[in-house]
């Protein structure tokens, strides 16, 4: 009798164990919603900037149009910009003081391109607990062709960008590339990086709740 109420309680042990750790450990439940706003279509009227070349600073009109596949992936079909070089004051005093011609700085003048964006992360956050705004973070892949001073250069983008939604059918979006420029004509033999900084308004069409 000793021997069998010994291996009773052996036995009891572990299960009184478990269920212990259950009462105090309870299981986490997790809550995923589904995304408010569901793009289709989507027309973006943009500015940006070229910000990285010491000679001049590139202001950039911009029109494009993405198709959206799913939540996570959509294709920016195709991209236009048209740019305005403005003078930094390193080309200025250069052309003043050492007679360097206009000519001998490459500018971007216009650019096309397409993209591939994955969208993993989407969500939600209140502003001052008054309001609440839906959010979304991507990335690109894609390709740009530059049109410089003195030559056609094809470029390979990559970077990232964040949408924050107006309503179901606005949105503004903020991204930031960095094109791999391949030196191809007008006397190029360096890769070279140019980078874009742009802020759309985007339209949304099919866009759902």
């Amino acid at each position: 009798m000793l021997r069998a109420f010994i291996g009773l309680c052996l036995l009891a042990s572990p299960v009184a164990l478990a269920q212990t750790e259950d009462l105090e450990n309870p299981g986490t439940v997790s809550a995923v919603q589904d995304r408010a706003y569901r793009l289709q279509h989507e027309l973006d009227l943009s500015i940006g900037v070229l910000p990285l070349d010491a000679f001049y600073k590139g202001l950039y009109a911009q029109v494009s149009y993405t198709a959206h596949f799913s939540d996570s992936f959509a294709w920016q079909v195709g991209r236009a910009a048209y740019a305005y070089a403005a003078k930094t004051g390193l080309r200025e005093q250069l052309e003043r003081d050492f007679a360097v011609l206009p000519t001998a700085f490459e500018e971007v003048q216009f650019f096309f391109g397409t993209d591939l964006i994955w969208k993993p992360f989407y969500g939600k956050f209140s502003v001052l607990n008054k309001s609440v705004v839906h959010a979304e973070v991507f990335l690109l892949l894609g390709a740009t062709l530059f049109k410089f001073t003195n030559a056609f250069r094809p470029g390979v983008n990559l970077g990232g960008g964040i949408r924050i939604f107006l309503s179901r059918y606005v949105s503004f979006r903020l991204d930031v590339t960095d094109n791999i420029v391949i030196p191809i004509g007008g006397g190029s033999t360096n890769l070279t990086n140019v980078m874009t900084m742009t802020l759309s308004l985007g339209i949304n069409f099919g866009a759902t709740e």
